[in-house]
């Protein structure tokens, strides 16, 4: 963790929508992808996308990723290696969504493109239940708004939920905004502003459908939620945990003491990445089929 802390510190961060696109590319170029990992380029009816999966991954279960980086930055290529490594502990394929991103293409882009990949799946002949909807940090908040909006629409859900460090408050209001920031590497208040603000454009922040928060979440499939202690956005879990609960979401919560903002990118050089992704593995084998 240490050395993880000192090479997301090492530099000037950029302020500019293109390098900040490149610097989350890069933090994980140095991540090589397993030879045994089939990588295939898709078009999600619309929606740039990709498929991954190992020998060992059963071609009737998926898993749809919707990446991080704040609505503004992330890509396939950024957590490509990561969601591989998922699909190959919960033994499924993965689909993970290059989904539009802010300013560009502000809210609902980012919604309307995770139903189009949802759908497209159930257009292959994937059965809700041997479905997974997974994302983490935003990717983790557009993961909860697209299940409220497909139950809104009638539409059959998938058969359970992974959240990594999701970001579900956009007005930034929890406590750990402040108590953890001394700690947290990655994740600060006024740069989470300038990404709602790019991704919102005057809307409200309180919409159900990008601070989750705030969403009946009444009716969702069992919910996977893990966060580090020593992310500012902790609160943002651990208050999701909260209004999933209230609602009767079967909902497990994992706070995983000293990890910092979407660890799981750094498995191959920590421990609890890869004992993070194999309970994942374990609770998303549980549920399907």
């Amino acid at each position: 963790m240490a050395a993880i802390k000192a090479m997301l510190a090492a530099g000037q961060p950029p302020t500019d929508v293109a390098g900040r696109r490149q610097r989350l590319d890069s933090l994980t170029a140095r991540y090589e992808m397993p030879a045994d990992v089939l990588v295939e380029e898709v078009d999600a009816n619309g929606v740039r996308a990709e498929w991954t999966s190992t020998p060992a991954a059963d071609p009737a279960r998926v898993i749809l990723f919707l990446h991080g980086g704040g609505y503004v930055s992330g890509s396939i290529r950024s957590h490509r290696h990561m969601i591989a490594q998922a699909g190959r502990e919960a033994g499924t394929r993965t689909l993970a969504l290059d989904y539009r991103l802010a300013p560009e293409h502000p809210f609902p882009a980012a919604l309307d493109d995770a139903l189009t990949g949802y759908r497209f799946l159930l257009s292959q002949g994937f059965q809700p239940e041997n479905i997974v909807i997974a994302g983490e940090s935003a990717g983790g908040g557009l993961a909860i708004a697209t299940l409220v909006s497909l139950r809104e629409a009638g539409t059959a859900l998938p058969a359970c939920a992974w959240c990594s460090s999701p970001w579900t408050d956009l007005e930034m209001s929890g406590a750990t905004m402040q108590t953890k920031a001394r700690v947290d590497p990655l994740i600060q208040r006024p740069y989470l502003q300038e990404l709602a603000a790019a991704y919102l454009q005057g809307r409200d922040p309180r919409m159900p459908m990008v601070s989750p928060i705030h969403a009946d979440l009444r009716g969702l499939p069992p919910l996977l939620i893990q966060v580090g202690s020593d992310e500012t956005l902790l609160d943002d879990a651990v208050r999701l945990a909260g209004v999933a609960a209230a609602a009767d979401v079967r909902t497990t919560l994992q706070v995983w003491p000293h990890m910092i903002h979407a660890w799981h990118l750094f498995y191959e050089q920590l421990a609890d990445g890869r004992r993070a992704l194999a309970e994942m593995g374990a609770f998303v084998r549980a549920r399907l089929g």
